[in-house]
């Protein structure tokens, strides 16, 4: 878990309950508070949970801790699963339009917001050089596994953005937890035998240095111009919270595992979302994405990017509730 800068803050978080769930303004206990690493929560961070009409849940994947935000409601759970440096809370403007339709929970993937990081993640030597196997896309699967089983979720519904769609396609392909559907928005698709990556790791890690540094929303503004202020705000606050051992192994894996080894398996309601607009997910990649998988639904966004909650949040919305309607029934 990441540490917190000032010891104040997990005043403001919150006391472990009687189901493996902290309240918004509990107390955590000393048995969970984390070691001392590179990664770091603002209390004016943990301040955002008070806002977010949400439980904090946890969860084991073997040894690591994983944070949920489960917003509750009475249809069936869609396990959400954010980007590569989005933590949890940065999804909440996107799910909480949502608990009409779906209880979303939003999972801290491991390295980010409250999870645990790994271990064995790549040596931090300043260049996030190492081998990266604790965040392997198949880790995080077994994760998102452990959350699924862990919680008691039937059937659950999955939304991925970006790393997380990937990570969801795999989750449905590999078939040991029975779902019931998953959209995938702009997933890469760069990989072995493809082109890089669009955003380099050295871009990825200079904005984690001005988080790590002190940043603000005028700040992000100028790497997200495009962004609603809040959203803004959020990543200003948020961003210190993520692992650059996780970032460098994660963007490795952009371009060392194919996500067309996963995709032609997955099975199930199925349906792949990406910005008109994306260089993660081009019109070949979306054409190579309905090929490989005839059965998807694959729709553009239009007027967005990758970002595309981000860039255009009510045609992105419309686009996934369109997508999420007949996997509820």
């Amino acid at each position: 878990m990441p540490q917190y800068r000032q010891h104040e803050d997990y005043q403001q978080y919150g006391k472990y309950g009687e189901h493996g769930e902290y309240g918004a303004r509990e107390q955590a206990p000393e048995s969970r508070r984390p070691a001392a690493s590179g990664r770091s929560v603002l209390q004016s961070a943990l301040a955002d949970l008070a806002d977010v009409p949400a439980t904090s849940r946890w969860v084991r994947s073997g040894a690591t801790r994983l944070h949920v935000l489960d917003y509750g409601g009475d249809g069936p759970a869609l396990v959400v699963l954010p980007g590569i440096t989005s933590p949890a809370v940065t999804m909440d403007f996107v799910v909480r339009e949502l608990t009409d339709l779906v209880r979303p929970l939003v999972l801290d993937v491991r390295g980010r917001g409250l999870s645990d990081g790994s271990a064995d993640g790549p040596s931090d030597d300043g260049d996030g050089d190492g081998d990266g196997r604790g965040y392997r896309l198949e880790v995080y699967a077994e994760d998102t596994e452990a959350v699924i089983e862990g919680l008691g979720l039937a059937r659950p519904l999955l939304f991925g953005h970006s790393m997380g769609a990937r990570i969801a396609a795999v989750v449905a392909a590999r078939g040991r937890v029975a779902i019931g559907g998953s959209v995938l928005a702009d997933p890469p698709m760069s990989g072995p035998g493809r082109g890089p990556y669009p955003t380099t790791l050295a871009a990825f890690l200079g904005q984690l240095a001005e988080a790590e540094r002190g940043t603000d929303a005028e700040e992000v503004a100028r790497s997200w111009p495009r962004w609603p202020r809040r959203e803004q705000e959020l990543r200003a606050r948020w961003l210190s919270s993520c692992d650059r051992r996780a970032i460098a192994a994660t963007h490795r894996g952009f371009e060392t595992e194919d996500f067309f080894a996963w995709w032609p398996a997955v099975t199930g309601r199925t349906a792949l979302l990406y910005g008109a607009q994306s260089p993660v997910v081009t019109a070949a990649g979306a054409q190579e994405a309905r090929a490989s998988l005839p059965s998807a639904a694959v729709t553009a966004v239009p007027d967005a990017g990758h970002m595309l909650f981000w860039d255009n949040p009510p045609a992105a919305l419309a686009a996934l509730r369109a997508a999420l309607r007949p996997m509820v029934g």
